[in-house]
């Protein structure tokens, strides 16, 4: 398998990430919390990193994104834009950070901003949040929407099932694809739903969509590293490739490792001053 290589090393902008959809160039778009993965995501040739509240399930082992705190989110932003230098860097707003107080979310997304050195949040929900969008808009700062399942609202839905399988939550995240477009987000993230649909809202609304279990027809793709990287073995959802088997191979090493120190093998005579 051929590694890829980005051959424009121009810092990745939101304007950027626009004409790439325009010359139907797809956007690769991946997860990272932290100084060393970032370094390696961003000098691979990733176009996006997403600082994900999927931190609370992966870093810290929680069964759900809720318990993270901005402080949090601001710590994990921080040490990945220090490893960063071409890659767009977008910080998840956490739960509770943006809900129901628009300056709350301001004073939130400003916080991210001068704190972590992130590029632009992302926020959950459609017509609900729009206020909020709205106030953090007006303060130059970039929002990337999120429809379709959304790990916030596990507690609403009850479920991971596949989202806006029938016509009525259909036809309401196209309209509210359409209202954060023209509320101002420069991208949108759609996760769990049917393909067709998603194709569709990609066709519809001039940003770029980003898919996560959303089918080819949008305009790029996000995955979780610790997934994709096959480090968090215990999630295997369909639309999931893993690129590797880190799990294995990091076990084999510890194992290693553990039996040389025991049999002193470790360190031997050129491995010592």
């Amino acid at each position: 398998m051929s590694t890829y290589t980005a051959t424009d090393q121009r810092k990745v902008t939101t304007r950027r990430l626009m004409e790439m959809k325009e010359r139907g160039e797809r956007i690769a778009m991946l997860t990272a919390y932290d100084y060393s993965m970032a370094k390696l995501v961003d000098e691979a040739g990733m176009d996006v990193i997403l600082v994900g509240d999927s931190a609370s399930n992966v870093m810290v082992g929680n069964p759900t994104t809720l318990p993270m705190t901005l402080d949090q989110m601001i710590y994990h932003a921080k040490s990945v834009t220090n490893g960063v230098k071409r890659a767009l860097v977008v910080c998840d707003m956490p739960f509770g950070t943006y809900q129901g107080n628009s300056k709350e979310a301001l004073a939130s997304a400003v916080r991210i901003m001068k704190e972590s050195g992130a590029e632009a949040v992302k926020i959950e929900g459609g017509s609900e949040i729009v206020e909020s969008i709205e106030r953090i808009l007006c303060a130059g700062i970039p929002v990337m929407g999120h429809l379709g399942l959304t790990p916030q609202s596990i507690n609403k839905f009850g479920t991971y099932n596949v989202r806006a399988r029938e016509e009525a939550e259909a036809n309401k995240l196209l309209e509210d694809a359409k209202l954060l477009e023209r509320t101002g987000c420069f991208a949108l993230v759609l996760e769990k739903i049917p393909a067709d649909l998603a194709a569709r809202v990609a066709q519809e609304v001039k940003i770029p969509v980003i898919g996560i279990g959303a089918g080819g027809g949008v305009d790029g793709q996000v995955l979780v590293i610790h997934d994709m990287l096959g480090i968090n073995q215990g999630f295997s959802p369909r639309f999931l490739r893993r690129y590797a088997d880190l799990a294995t191979v990091m076990t084999d090493a510890l194992g290693n490792y553990i039996n040389d120190v025991k049999t002193r093998d470790f360190p031997n005579e050129k491995e010592q001053y």
